[in-house]
């Protein structure tokens, strides 16, 4: 970057602030990424790393949510790989995704303004509003978020250069970067209608051509489109399109309340106080004070802005649109009448209107000062005006993110892996293999299945391994610790026909039906089978409604556990070995419980 004769000595200490916000902001950063640890769908993400091939097709392309995002399942697997459920590595990721997409920021911000003071307002602004912190703290949203916010900064700065310039360049990193944002997050899509507001609108207020942007910028926008085009293609082909709502009435809800609890607080710092009842991510619950003060922010601001500064107009409307337009069609996705309205205070949806209006901010420094508000020139009264709003923003949204790491450490998550990881580590390897199972529901709930099953959290970590029969039940409690387990009483195994063996399983026999005392409902199952077999050998078994199960058994009095996914009012088996003999006795079919 070079500077003018007319703002060398100036610029030179904007750069340097500049650089040194950043800084602080990374600093504030690490403490929050190093702060928190695994959380939902991050574990989400975890399972999958440790059960496919990360450069699949499935692996990379599958339905998220309906987020399409095969960079960051990448980027996630590799991660997870090298250190499998170790936090330091997808805290450093974050930290280094939030130094790109401030770096970008910043670029963006300089293009636009150049070494101006000016530069220090959007900055500050978008470095240290709390609207982005949930969206960073949470690894799996970070990388969606933060390549969105670095990609979008840099394609709007290398529109504004093409148009400024006409070197190819631009051209050619402005379509890459933007395929790159694609690849982490669909919501990317927006990018290219972004950059071409911005550039059009910093025509618009400095009174160049408007139209000489298009005509410009044509192979740009072209080569944007056109990917954008070929990327909603591969959308629609991998994601389930009927998760998508027409509730409008809910969806305005949903907004209204995102702008009252959300981005109107985050204009003063706000929102101070955040609430979390695990296992959900903690939500704003701003106080009537910072609302009323973030309301004054925003009317003071549109009325100097415009006392200010002229042809600013479509700039506003430009801010107020993207705002809306950011949320409605996740809204459309998420809600229905039973729509958490918290959902809205989560903040998770907003980093993007962050960097946009920060963009915006930046190209309304540019438009002409009207020549009625020259007592708002430069002046010792305004810089002191400007440093301690600024000063009182940041102080407001540091304490907001402290408040916000407060109750995202208010999690089990933590101790819980941390005992898994002791319990497994100290369980020998050639031990029989532990029996499969569902993690407890404050970690991740059974919506998430199967990665809700320990043998997907826990695949890559060192043990004996998961398996759906074992001859030795332990379980995790709800503290993740391994204890020896049994089976609860929901059902019995009814005795058998047979005197003195039950129910005889042969090989060449039909398919035995043990009756239990009263039906099951659909669940994942756990039996204690008491058996006698004459030799080596394996039984298939199943729920009346549900997946067959292959049990390995061995000669003698002995007893096997089986996870049995399913519902039903028996139990189907079946003898697979040559010459094989079993006698299953009554027992009981339930939960797997801590002893």
């Amino acid at each position: 970057m070079k500077w003018s004769p007319g703002e060398r000595s100036d610029g030179r200490w904007i750069c340097r602030t500049a650089v040194a916000l950043i800084a602080v902001q990374l600093l504030i950063r690490s403490v929050l990424a190093f702060g928190g640890d695994f959380y939902w769908d991050d574990l989400i993400l975890v399972g999958r790393a440790g059960t496919q091939d990360l450069l699949s097709a499935q692996y990379l392309f599958d339905d998220h949510d309906g987020h399409v995002m095969p960079g960051a399942f990448l980027l996630a697997g590799a991660i997870t790989l090298a250190a499998p459920l170790q936090w330091f590595g997808p805290a450093l990721s974050l930290i280094v995704l939030q130094a790109l997409a401030s770096a970008a920021l910043l670029r963006a911000l300089y293009v636009i303004l150049g070494w101006r003071p000016a530069l220090l307002v959007p900055l500050t602004f978008a470095l240290f509003t709390p609207l982005t912190v949930p969206g960073f703290a949470w690894w799996a949203a970070g990388l969606n978020s933060l390549p969105m916010q670095a990609a979008l900064a840099w394609v709007c700065a290398d529109a504004i250069l093409l148009v400024r310039t006409g070197n190819r360049r631009y051209l050619v990193t402005g379509v890459l970067v933007y395929f790159g944002a694609l690849l982490f997050f669909e919501k990317s899509a927006v990018i290219p209608f972004v950059a071409f507001a911005v550039t059009a609108l910093l025509a618009w207020v400095t009174r160049a051509s408007v139209a000489q942007v298009w005509r410009r910028g044509l192979r740009l926008w072209v080569g944007l489109l056109a990917v954008t085009v070929a990327w909603i293609g591969v959308y629609l082909i991998v994601v389930d399109q009927k998760r998508w709502s027409l509730d409008l009435p809910m969806t305005w809800d949903l907004l209204w309340r995102s702008i009252t609890h959300g981005i109107v607080p985050g204009l003063a710092g706000g929102p101070w106080e955040w609430q979390r009842w695990a296992p959900a991510s903690p939500w704003a619950t701003p106080p009537v004070t910072v609302m009323a003060l973030g309301w004054l922010v925003l009317a003071g601001t549109l009325a100097v802005s415009l006392y200010r500064k002229e042809r600013i107009g479509p700039v506003w409307l430009a801010a107020v649109g993207y705002a809306v337009a950011c949320q409605v069609p996740i809204y459309l996705m998420r809600s229905s009448q039973f729509t958490a309205l918290e959902l809205a205070q989560t903040l998770r949806y907003l980093p993007d209107l962050v960097v946009v209006l920060a963009l915006l901010a930046a190209v309304a420094f540019r438009a002409p000062n009207r020549e009625s508000s020259r007592r708002l020139d430069a002046s010792p009264a305004r810089s002191a005006v400007v440093i301690t709003v600024a000063v009182a923003f940041v102080a407001s949204s540091l304490y907001s993110t402290v408040t916000f790491l407060r109750a995202w450490q208010d999690s089990p998550v933590p101790e819980y892996l941390a005992n898994a990881r002791a319990g497994l580590a100290a369980v020998d390897p050639l031990a029989a293999p532990l029996l499969d199972q569902e993690v407890d529901p404050m970690i991740m709930q059974r919506v998430a299945a199967p990665e809700n099953l320990a043998s997907h959290m826990f695949a890559l970590l060192p043990g004996p391994g998961f398996s759906s029969a074992t001859t030795e039940l332990r379980v995790f409690d709800s503290t993740g610790r391994l204890r020896d387990g049994l089976v609860t009483w929901i059902r019995t195994i009814t005795p058998g026909p047979e005197p003195g063996c039950g129910y005889l399983v042969q090989t060449d026999g039909d398919e035995v039906v043990m009756k239990l005392d009263g039906p099951l409902l659909p669940a994942d199952w756990t039996a204690e089978i008491n058996y006698l077999a004459n030799s080596e050998g394996s039984l298939t078994m199943s729920l009346s409604e549900g997946p067959a199960v292959k049990v390995p058994v061995h000669p003698g009095l002995n007893r096997v556990f089986v996870r049995l996914p399913g519902a039903g009012d028996a139990i189907r088996v079946s003898a697979n070995t040559a010459a094989l003999a079993v006698c299953i006795a009554s027992g009981p079919i339930g939960f797997v419980a801590p002893r």
